[in-house]
């Protein structure tokens, strides 16, 4: 489950208390084509008498700059006491309550386009030169970048579109959702952080790992080479102390799924997921 949000009550300039901004709760956060998400709003100390109100995002296709307008869902017209929402068909959605406070989840498409990243890992160097590539039944694509807690922006605003892959020069210090856009046209979406060079890197895919295969984890510092023991862990539980900077897992399974972290020379790394894909034969 991924949340996104502040919990917390904000004072203000006049020492008045602001109301609690909303924790969008989303479960799972990795979707596979054809999945449902429910969406959770979340705020501490709710009173009786609170109503929910939940918005689609859609491509504004008169912009070619791109562009996003907000349409309140059917069933939430009126607002609603549920705090929660299940949703089997947008590929973007937008919570909102009161004072609208948004995010963009962005879900994955069950269309054939895709988003490849080179060098394939969600955490980069802020020194990274990254290139986000867009495939697909398309001749024109633009990619798409949320930056949490609540910003969205175009290739154009921080890097170089040429032909269908955007050539990002540096990563910015951040955690951010990618995917590329072509019309209605939604590809899947990728997790990428941005880290210092003087921090210690977790080195996985950026894609879900298919039952069965191998997959590939490393530790990683910019300045120098690991000296000491290197310490992997699934969800904070260490599963590997040796002195190889890698992690081979020969045949990925659904237990493998989870947060992973690495450890070595005095630091640790954020934390990754992991996502496995399953796939069910009839």
């Amino acid at each position: 489950m991924k949340e996104f949000g502040q919990k917390h009550n904000k004072v203000t300039k006049n020492n008045t208390i602001s109301p609690p901004e909303p924790v969008l709760r989303v479960s799972p956060w990795w979707l596979s084509p054809g999945a449902s998400v429910t969406l959770s709003c979340e705020v501490e100390h709710v009173s009786a008498g609170w109503s929910f109100y939940w918005y689609k995002a859609v491509p504004d296709l008169s912009h070619k700059s791109g562009s996003y307008s907000y349409e309140l869902l059917p069933a939430s017209s009126n607002g609603t006491a549920d705090n929660s929402w299940t949703d089997t068909h947008s590929r973007i959605c937008v919570q909102s309550w009161k004072r609208r406070a948004t995010l963009l989840h962005s879900l994955q498409s069950a269309s054939l386009s895709s988003l490849s990243v080179s060098p394939d890992r969600v955490q980069h160097f802020t020194s990274d030169s990254v290139s986000l590539s867009c495939e697909g039944n398309s001749a024109e694509w633009r990619v798409s970048r949320f930056l949490l807690p609540d910003f969205l922006s175009f290739c154009s605003d921080w890097g170089t579109m040429n032909g269908s892959t955007c050539h990002v020069q540096k990563i910015q210090s951040s955690n951010a959702v990618y995917w590329c856009e072509s019309g209605s046209v939604f590809s899947n979406a990728v997790n990428i952080t941005g880290h210092y060079d003087d921090e210690l890197l977790l080195l996985s895919p950026v894609h879900p790992v298919t039952e069965g295969h191998s997959v590939t984890l490393g530790c990683k510092l910019r300045t120098e080479n690991l000296l000491s023991k290197v310490f992997f862990y699934q969800n904070d539980t260490i599963i590997q102390s040796e002195s190889r900077v890698e992690m081979v897992i020969p045949a990925v399974s659904k237990s493998h799924e989870g947060f992973y972290k690495c450890q070595s020379s005095g630091k640790e790394s954020p934390q990754s997921w992991l996502a496995v894909i399953i796939f069910t034969y009839i």
